[in-house]
């Protein structure tokens, strides 16, 4: 929705913590800022993270200055 949307991008702007666990890139790539970081992510929606630009990592958790990815919750402590 574009409030999600534009709550996300002001935390992002903000400089405030964000996490994104399995599909919830998606959101990440809508809200544009994707481009240039570092994220992992459900493998389904890989190429869809680095269409938008993102610099994808197989890994279970990647962490990108506030920005935090998973491929899903079994990869969290």
């Amino acid at each position: 929705s574009p409030e999600v949307l534009a709550l996300v991008r002001r935390v992002a702007e903000g400089g405030g913590p964000l996490g994104a666990i399995c599909h919830a890139g998606w959101v990440l790539i809508s809200a544009g800022l994707v481009r240039g970081r570092r994220v992992t992510g459900f493998s389904s929606i890989r190429d869809d993270l680095e269409n938008a630009g993102g610099l994808y990592q197989e890994a279970g958790v990647v962490v990108d200055g506030n920005l935090v990815t998973a491929q899903g919750p079994k990869d969290l402590p």
